[in-house]
C-alpha cells in the first residue's frame, strides 16, 4: 500500500515570482519538492505590483488619470508571460494571457467604478488583490505544462468580516470549506496554487488580510488542514537577528521557539508576518524559513521547544509617526483622558507600536497612516494639544546587550526610549514636526 504523506504548505513571496527567471526558480523548486507529496503553493504578487497596484488606486480614488499605470502593469504581466512560456507548449502561454484577459477586463471594471464618495479601504481592498490573483494564474498555468495543477481561488472559502485591509478571519466558516474543498482537488491533483493576502466574507466581497499577509495565509491553509509543515522562502538563509538591507554581519538563527518568533514578529522583523505563528503553534506544525536561492541549504526551523541563548535581534520599523497628547487645561493625563485617546486610536485603526506617559502628556508611536492621522486629529484636537512627528524610524533590539545598545543608537537622535527584560525600544528623528 502506498504510503500518505501529509500535504505540507509553501509560500512564496514577491521577491521569489519578481520576473521569469524567478518563476522558473519557483517551478524548479516544486518539481524536487511535489514528488515526496501534495503540495499547496502560497504566493504573493510578483515584485512590485501591489505597490503599483496602490497608486493606481490612489489616482482613480482621486479622479486623476490611471491608464498609463495599468497599462504598464499589464504589459509587465503578459511579457513576463511571455518569457516564461517560452520552450512550453502552446497552449500554455494561451492558458495564461486567457486567464489575464478575463483578470484585467474586471480590474478595468472595477476601477471604473471607484468613487470618493465611498467606503475608501473597502474599495482598496477590491482593487489591490488583483496582484495575487494574477500571480497565482500564470503560475498555476505554468505548473500545469509539466504536471496537472489545478490553480484555487481562496476568496469564496477563506471567509473574514468586513474589516477592511485587515479582514478577521471566520476560523470554523474557514476550516469546514478548506476541509470540505481541497481533500477534492488533491485526489485529482498533487499541487494547488492559490492567492496569499486575500479573502473573501460571505456577501463575495474580498477582503485583504493586512500587507504582507501572505505568511499568514498560508497558516490558515496548514491549521485548517492539519498539514505537516509551512515553509516560507525567502531570499535570505532563513530568519536572521537582523535585516541585512541595514544591518551588517547578520546571524542566521538555526533553530528558534514560537514564542520568541512571535515577539520578533509582534515588534516589526519582516520575514514573517505577526499573525502567522499562533495557528501554527496551537497544531504544533513546523514552519521552516528557506532561501530559495539556495533550497538545499538548512535554513531555519520554528517549533515548540528551548533554544541556546540567542543573538541580539535587531529590528528596523520606517515610516513611523509619534504623537504626543497634553491636557490643555495642564491637569493630569488621567485614566479617562487614555480612555479616550485610546478609543479614539481604535476608532481610526492605528495601531500603537510603542507608548509612554508622563504626568501631562502622553506619547505613542504608530504606523503613519496619513488619512487615519487626520481621522484622529478630527476626533482629539478639541481636548488636547498634540504634537506629531512624522518621518521617523522605530528600532527594536531583543536579547540586548551593552555592545547591541552602543551599536543601535551611535550616531542617532533618540526621541524616545523604553526597555524591559529583554527588549530596547528606540524611536529615532527623520521629519518634521507639527502642533495641532
Amino acid at each position: 500500500m502506498q504510503q500518505q504523506h501529509a500535504l505540507r504548505v509553501y509560500k512564496f513571496g514577491g521577491a521569489s515570482v519578481k520576473d521569469a527567471a524567478a518563476i522558473r526558480n519557483l517551478m524548479e523548486i516544486v518539481r524536487e519538492q511535489r514528488r515526496q507529496g501534495p503540495l499547496l503553493v502560497v504566493v504573493s504578487a510578483m515584485g512590485k505590483t501591489t505597490n503599483a497596484l496602490e497608486e493606481i488606486f490612489r489616482l482613480a480614488y482621486a479622479g486623476q488619470a490611471y491608464a498609463q499605470p495599468l497599462t504598464t502593469l499589464e504589459a509587465f504581466h503578459r511579457t513576463t508571460a511571455r518569457e516564461l512560456a517560452a520552450g512550453f507548449g502552446p497552449h500554455t502561454e494561451a492558458a495564461i494571457q486567457e486567464a489575464f484577459d478575463g483578470a484585467f477586463q474586471d480590474l478595468a471594471a472595477r476601477l471604473a467604478g471607484v468613487s470618493a464618495q465611498r467606503e475608501y479601504d473597502e474599495q482598496y481592498d477590491q482593487i489591490v488583490s488583483f496582484g495575487e490573483l494574477l500571480a497565482s494564474q500564470l503560475i498555476a498555468c505554468a505548473l500545469n505544462d509539466e504536471q496537472p495543477t489545478r490553480w484555487l481561488d481562496c476568496r469564496p472559502l477563506l471567509r473574514t468580516d468586513a474589516c477592511w485591509r485587515e479582514a478577521r478571519l471566520d476560523w470554523l466558516a474557514t476550516e469546514a470549506q478548506l476541509r470540505t474543498a481541497v481533500p477534492k482537488l488533491l485526489r485529482e491533483v498533487n499541487v494547488l496554487v492559490t492567492q496569499g493576502f486575500v479573502g473573501g466574507t460571505a456577501g463575495g466581497a474580498t477582503t485583504t488580510l493586512g500587507r504582507e499577509g501572505s505568511d499568514y495565509t498560508a497558516a490558515i491553509f496548514a491549521y485548517c488542514l492539519q498539514a505537516g509543515s509551512v515553509t516560507i522562502w525567502k531570499d535570505v538563509a532563513g530568519l536572521l537577528n537582523a535585516d541585512p538591507k541595514f544591518f551588517a554581519d547578520t546571524v542566521r538563527y538555526p533553530e528558534i521557539s514560537y514564542q520568541e518568533t512571535i515577539e520578533m514578529a509582534y515588534y516589526g522583523a519582516s520575514v514573517i508576518h505577526p499573525k502567522t505563528i499562533k495557528p501554527l503553534a496551537v497544531r504544533q506544525i513546523p514552519l521552516f524559513v528557506k532561501s530559495f536561492l539556495d533550497p538545499t541549504a538548512a535554513g531555519t526551523r520554528i517549533g515548540e521547544g528551548r533554544h541556546a541563548l540567542l543573538a541580539p535581534a535587531f529590528i528596523r520599523k520606517s515610516g513611523q509617526c509619534l504623537i504626543s497628547f497634553e491636557s490643555k487645561d495642564l491637569t493630569f493625563i488621567s485614566e479617562e483622558n487614555l480612555q479616550v485617546i485610546f478609543g479614539a486610536l481604535a476608532q481610526v485603526r492605528l495601531k500603537i507600536n510603542m507608548m509612554q506617559n508622563s504626568a501631562i502628556s502622553f506619547s505613542v508611536c504608530t504606523d503613519l497612516v496619513a488619512h487615519r492621522l487626520e481621522k484622529l486629529l478630527a476626533l482629539l484636537r478639541e481636548q488636547f494639544t498634540i504634537h506629531y512627528n512624522t518621518g521617523l524610524e522605530l528600532y527594536t533590539i531583543r536579547n540586548y546587550d551593552p555592545a547591541s545598545i552602543r551599536r543601535l543608537t551611535a550616531g542617532r537622535e533618540v526621541l524616545l526610549e523604553q526597555r524591559s527584560r529583554q527588549t530596547l525600544q528606540v524611536v529615532c528623528r527623520g521629519g518634521s514636526e507639527f502642533v495641532q
